[in-house]
């Protein structure tokens, strides 16, 4: 499974690139307005340089409502770079936008999908991805992660390519999960992807190791 960056944050995005961990990225336009971009760069300058970071996807999000809108949008967030892919709303009109940039060989995130039914809407239009908001169904006492194996099943039934990214995350325990239902993307914001690397366990094996290693009066391994 693929771990992309949910930010439009580029302290984040190197500090994740160093770590190896960074397939891609996801904005949306919430994530680019509260990010204070302290090196001056405006919207397609910080996309474009998001790219270069990560070298791999990162999806930027229309704003438009309307096909012409959507189209025109998608056509000039594609054109900043060649890992730009396209972030559509999960509505017919969306949907027919997506249909069309895949003919012109753009690639798509379909957006805010909540269902199964769209999920295979999105499929069938092409979708490059399909981002089922787990967090959010979760917060309405759905089970999010449910719909990601739902959808799973549908997709490998029918053999549709469309990879599933699974969206709002909260937690490192649903990063999990989303690995066990088959997502092939997760999307997540900094903190639940670091959390991965914390247990208690962990922290206590190595005090204990370097303690031990201190006790016994042995130089440093470096000489």
């Amino acid at each position: 499974m693929k771990i992309f960056l949910d930010s439009a944050n580029l302290d984040d995005v190197r500090m994740l690139v160093a770590l190896g961990l960074c397939d891609g990225v996801t904005t949306n336009p919430t994530l680019v307005a509260k990010q204070k971009n302290s090196e001056g760069l405006d919207f397609r300058g910080t996309i474009r340089e998001i790219a270069r970071l990560v070298g791999g996807p990162v999806s930027a999000e229309v704003v438009a409502v309307d096909v012409p809108g959507m189209l025109a949008e998608a056509r000039v967030l594609a054109a900043i770079d060649h890992h730009v892919v396209v972030k559509l709303p999960l509505t017919r009109e969306g949907l027919q936008v997506c249909r069309e940039l895949r003919n012109e060989g753009i690639a798509t995130n379909v957006t805010l999908c909540f269902q199964a039914g769209q999920a295979l809407l999105a499929a069938k239009a092409g979708a490059t991805y399909i981002s089922p908001f787990v967090g959010r169904l979760d917060d309405l006492g759905c089970n999010g992660m449910q719909l990601v194996r739902d959808i799973r099943q549908i997709y490998d039934r029918y053999g549709f390519t469309t990879k599933i990214l699974a969206a709002s995350i909260r937690h490192p325990q649903h990063v999990v999960d989303a690995a066990m239902s088959g997502a092939d993307v997760v999307t997540a914001p900094l903190a639940p992807i670091l959390a991965l690397f914390n247990h208690p366990l962990t922290d206590k094996g190595l005090a204990t190791f370097l303690a031990d290693w201190k006790a016994s009066g042995l130089n440093h391994i470096t000489g």
